[in-house]
């Protein structure tokens, strides 16, 4: 095959190997210095192009995608700021633990520093937040040159995915002429069929990646396997704590581990291990952030031991009563990244999450006091009663994910915003039997960039996509609902609209008078204008028979429905706090 220039031959061998490496999309933004790389992206027969018109909203997606799949979706820019509104996602990807690749296009070395259009210094952009960066050398028909850029992409695909997994960022440089015109200067009539001289690898790779990661699973050794079951047989109460997770643990090894132990399962909403079949079988609770840290548990006795999988609890009350807790806490990295923030944890396992359960659960011998375990059942049977009585009076916020978890259909994607909608869904998501995947952006905690990773997920599955978003995060990221359009996806969007967030009303500013005018901030927009501007189905709800009959009519139809219901976030507080009085009393 002729190339008709070294930057096609380059664009097209890069691109070659994300296919053989396992990749099936990408994320382009159009721009003039990656017009290589989109052009072999787009012309590539095997690779789906999403194409995004802000690199912000694209960078979010191919999270939300990389959450669904675990995989990587590889990003395609042009140089300059473009690169920079990568930023926000390689951060979140970074602190979150999930696969990222970045392929940012950029000018030759001589052009920087020297007041070039559009030319800024890219050199190692995103600084520690990626888990390895390569500066690319200049595309060249040399067959050494072209085996390093193999190696090199297949080297990345692993690193973005491994067992720390995070993202990547490789700095492409190229040259004028960047469309796939023939340069004289390569070659005659383009750069030749037979320009590699014989050397095949060079030329052709190999078949699959031109190099095979084997990414070992981390397995305790048996002294320190034995020194875990050891604490864990000792003690007669115990706990699993399930954080946020993208990966790691699954319900199979949990079902094994909490059998052979007899600890309940504190499972945070975003675990992906509050949902799901094996709830019917293993004790999961719930409702734990209503009233732990509370009166009536005050005289309860302390665990004995924790094992404690995923990134830090969403729930504060649960991690001041881990903070309190006299008792040793095994915390399961597979990374090595330290995930525990009051820093009271005693042993730090760098091991694979789903082996070093099954491994305890093969090795456990004495379960623990089953009065224990009984003691939350009975918690958790008043803390959902109280919930159940509740949706019957007048709506609040958190009413709305109560509904949310028990009407959305088996299977579906969830995805939910930072600040509250996450905390009410940890407190009013009642642990339910169906396959849901719940997800969100919970390493830096932003709202940023939601809606597009939602919809980045949703793209990933023919399951149904339900997004739970409040007001400030819709308006931040309204840019990415152009990819409803442009990418394919359809979503129903339920808008929590308190006019200006709830957050900070838990905060000890609320008592100060800076309180309204600098941190409540009520932005009076009125958000059904974007259901013309991207052509979606924008509907108010003023109750929640309303709410519920249009939320099961939008997950179990076509097309994407914006469902907003109203609420004024004092009165939603005021709402919490008294069903968390009247949940003290009844325990």
């Amino acid at each position: 095959m002729t190339h008709p220039n070294v930057n096609t031959l380059w664009a097209e061998t890069l691109v070659e190997e994300l296919v053989a490496g396992g990749v099936e999309a990408v994320c382009v933004s159009p721009g003039s210095r990656s017009t290589p790389l989109t052009v072999a992206c787009t012309q590539h027969s095997d690779l789906r192009v999403y194409s995004h018109l802000d690199e912000r909203s694209s960078a979010f997606f191919a999270l939300g995608r990389a959450k669904r799949t675990g995989r990587p979706t590889p990003l395609v820019c042009t140089s300059g700021t473009a690169a920079a509104n990568f930023h926000p996602a390689v951060v979140e990807a970074a602190q979150s633990g999930v696969a990222m690749l970045v392929l940012t296009a950029d000018r030759p070395p001589e052009l920087t520093d020297s007041g070039a259009n559009q030319t800024i210094d890219q050199e190692k952009l995103y600084g520690d937040a990626v888990r390895w960066y390569r500066d690319m050398p200049e595309p060249e028909a040399e067959p050494r040159k072209l085996r390093m850029l193999r190696t090199t992409v297949a080297r990345a695909l692993a690193g973005s995915s491994g067992s720390d997994p995070g993202p990547v960022h490789l700095n492409c440089r190229f040259r004028k002429p960047l469309e796939p015109t023939a340069v004289p200067e390569d070659h005659r009539d383009g750069v030749p069929e037979d320009w590699a001289g014989g050397d095949r690898l060079a030329s052709e790779g190999r078949d699959g990646p031109y190099v095979v990661t084997a990414q070992g699973a981390g397995q305790l050794d048996e002294m320190d396997l034995k020194r875990v079951v050891s604490a864990v047989d000792a003690a007669d109460r115990g706990l699993v704590v399930a954080g946020p997770a993208d990966g790691g643990l699954g319900p199979d090894a949990l079902e094994a581990l909490v059998e052979a132990t007899g600890f309940p399962v504190f499972a945070d909403s975003l675990s992906n291990l509050r949902f799901g079949r094996h709830i019917e079988r293993t004790p999961v609770v719930g409702g734990y952030d209503a009233y732990l840290g509370t009166d009536a548990v005050a005289d309860w006795p302390d665990p004995e031991v924790v094992l404690r999988f995923g990134a830090s609890p969403t729930s504060k009350p649960l991690c001041h009563y881990l903070r309190d807790a006299d008792c040793r806490q095994f915390v399961v990295a597979p990374g090595g990244r330290w995930t525990e923030a009051t820093f009271t944890a005693s042993d730090l396992i760098v091991a694979d999450p789903d082996t070093t359960a099954r491994g305890i659960a093969a090795s456990a011998a004495d379960p623990g006091e089953p009065s224990w375990t009984d003691r939350f059942r009975r918690a958790e049977r008043v803390h959902w009663d109280t919930i159940a009585g509740a949706l019957k009076g007048d709506y609040w916020e958190g009413g709305v994910l109560a509904d949310v978890t028990r009407l959305v259909p088996d299977p579906a994607t969830l995805f939910v915003s930072n600040s509250m909608p996450v905390r009410d869904l940890d407190r009013f998501g009642e642990p339910r039997a169906v396959d849901l995947t719940v997800l969100g952006n919970r390493g830096a905690s932003g709202i940023d960039g939601i809606t597009s990773t939602a919809l980045g997920a949703g793209s990933a599955t023919d399951d149904p996509l339900v997004l739970v978003i409040g007001d400030l995060a819709y308006y931040h990221d309204m840019n990415g609902l152009l990819a409803l359009a442009r990418c394919g996806v359809d979503a129903t969007i339920v808008l929590l609209d308190n006019d200006g967030g709830g957050i900070f009303h838990m905060l000890p500013i609320a008592d100060h008078d800076t309180f309204e005018t600098q941190f409540k901030t009520p932005h009076g927009l009125d958000f059904e204008p974007t259901g013309d501007l991207y052509d979606l189905d924008f509907e108010r709800l003023a109750d929640r028979e309303s709410f519920c009959d249009a939320f099961e009519d939008s997950v179990g139809g076509d097309g994407t429905q914006v469902l907003s219901v109203e609420f004024d976030a004092e009165d939603s507080h005021a709402r919490r706090d008294a069903l968390q009085g009247k949940l003290v009393e009844s325990l």
